[in-house]
């Protein structure tokens, strides 16, 4: 309608707000106690809100930082695997050329042989010169051999004894040749001129030749075995037979365990303080007492232990043909705990192989022990030249099977034992090698069961390797006889030592075609001898 008021307009979209009640904020309570509980609350509340999204903003940021670190280490160490993978066969592409190489140099063409000139007879004088080198000839010996076995008592080798033939070397009984191919380098002196012969570094008296007593050795089977190896068979045997023999008395197996198991106990508390070690010696040489008079045991020949032939001594405690079988194998259990001290203790710490090579040195030396009137540690030695065969002039490609096994690579679980337990094994077995044979026996009533001219063999044979084939173990070998015992060489030997030592520090890696860490750690010694010791090679 025209005059009529118009209708009450309705908001449709918000209804006005309820006013029935004041703001909180314009309350009359707004400054009470409770009100600023309420907003300290509310703002610890936003507060923790705030705190714990910035956490995980640093949380996640992190981890995305640590997945970008990992992808980039994983990024590397697949481009180092494949810079590896590449040197790898870059080197057996290499390897197969040069084996291809070798194998074209060592085809040759046979040469036509000389006519035969019309036969002659032979001069009786010429006869009489060549008979002593031929390799068939055991029961002679000539004057020339004679006297350079008598020379090698204790001292220097004489320079004459580098003229002796090859085959006069196979003969002699003390020098051990390996079956195959390359053989150990013989006893020469590569550094001296001939001198008198020595005993412990002084003059020795000199002995009547024994060309004439000698007895025929005992025919083998192969006329060229390693005698050292079948000592180490021969000992195996021997260990069989004390197992038959605990078989048939129980009494002998329960004192021949508690025997083995003390010997152990002994040698593993040895100590590097002098005077020491007195109560284990003597536990020792108690336990060796007993097995040769009170257990009674088998009797074996001791010719089956040692490599050379003897005939009863005047004088000499043991001259019997044959030794209790207990005794023999306490000796053989005695030179197993020695190899393991070497192996376990002395290839990170060189210096307790001194107690060791002392303790070892006076059973063996003592009259109680002889036979004959010498030593029986040809016991120990075989297991030397089991386990460490660079000592004896053994050597090899430590790349091949063949190679690895000439030079006593050890094998575990069914593969080769890890190079740097390789290393530490040889390193405690040479060091142990010097602490024996390099000891001074001059104001010892005893005879020394391995002299120093035995530690000058296994140098020389070791430096005169040719350069193609010497090895990482052989240069580890090395380095370990001579450190810390360096001062004792020069004291028996003299200027022959430093002579024979700047073979071995110098001479021997530098001509090496292959520098290896063990050549580079025999140079480093040469340089420490010259700033610690003031020794100039």
């Amino acid at each position: 309608m025209p005059d009529s008021s118009p209708a009450g307009r309705r908001s449709q979209q918000w209804p006005s707000p309820d006013r029935s009640r004041l703001s909180p904020f314009l309350s009359e309570n707004r400054n009470t106690e409770l009100s600023h509980l309420e907003a300290l609350a509310a703002a610890q509340a936003e507060h923790e809100r705030v705190r714990e999204a910035a956490i995980r903003v640093y949380q996640t940021h992190e981890l995305q930082e640590e997945n970008r670190r990992l992808r980039e280490q994983q990024e590397r160490i697949r481009e180092e695997q494949r810079r590896e993978e590449e040197r790898i066969r870059n080197e057996e592409r290499l390897r197969i050329e040069e084996e291809r190489l070798r194998a074209l140099k060592l085809k040759t063409v046979p040469k036509l042989p000389p006519e035969e000139p019309p036969s002659q007879p032979a001069p009786a004088a010429v006869t009489a010169v060549k008979e002593p080198t031929t390799v068939q000839q055991n029961s002679t010996t000539s004057a020339t051999a004679t006297t350079a076995q008598q020379s090698q008592v204790n001292g220097a080798v004489g320079a004459k004894a580098a003229q002796l033939p090859q085959a006069q070397t196979v003969q002699q009984p003390q020098r051990i040749e390996a079956p195959s191919q390359n053989k150990p380098t013989p006893l020469i002196n590569p550094f001296a001129k001939a001198a008198a012969p020595q005993q412990n570094g002084f003059p020795a008296a000199a002995k009547p030749s024994q060309a004439a007593i000698t007895p025929t050795p005992k025919p083998s089977t192969a006329s060229v075995a390693d005698r050292y190896v079948q000592i180490h068979q021969n000992l195996k045997k021997l260990r069989a037979s004390m197992a038959e023999q605990t078989k048939s008395s129980p009494p002998l197996k329960q004192q021949l365990g508690n025997m083995r198991r003390e010997l152990r106990k002994n040698m593993g508390q040895l100590v590097g303080e002098r005077g020491g070690n007195k109560k284990q010696i003597a536990t020792i040489q108690a336990l060796l007492n007993e097995s040769l008079t009170q257990i009674p045991s088998a009797s074996v020949d001791p010719h089956d232990f040692i490599v050379d032939k003897r005939e009863p001594v005047e004088g000499a405690t043991h001259n019997e043909p044959q030794l209790p079988s207990l005794f023999i194998y306490l000796l053989n259990q005695f030179s197993k705990a020695v190899i393991n001290q070497f192996i376990q203790e002395c290839g990170a710490q060189p210096k307790t192989a001194d107690p060791i090579g002392v303790i070892t040195a006076m059973v063996f030396s003592n009259k109680a022990y002889l036979w004959r009137g010498r030593t029986l540690i040809d016991i120990l030695m075989a297991k030397f030249r089991v386990v460490c065969p660079v000592l004896f002039g053994y050597r090899g490609d430590e790349k091949t099977e063949q190679g690895r096994t000439r030079l006593g690579w050890k094998k575990e679980g069914g593969g080769w034992a890890p190079e740097q337990a390789h290393i530490d094994r040889m390193k405690g077995l040479a060091v142990g090698f010097a602490s024996i044979s390099l000891r001074d026996f001059s104001k010892s009533p005893n005879k020394n069961p391995w002299p120093p001219s035995k530690y000058w063999a296994s140098l020389a044979r070791i430096v005169n390797t040719p350069p193609a084939e010497i090895s990482n173990t052989q240069s580890v070998v090395l380095r370990s006889m001579i450190e810390h015992y360096e001062e004792r060489f020069m004291s028996f030997y003299g200027t022959a030592a430093i002579a024979a030592l700047r073979k071995a520090l110098v001479e021997y890696p530098t001509k090496a075609q292959t520098k290896t860490p063990g050549i580079g750690g025999l140079l480093v010694l040469g340089e420490m001898l010259k700033m610690n010791v003031g020794l100039e090679l």
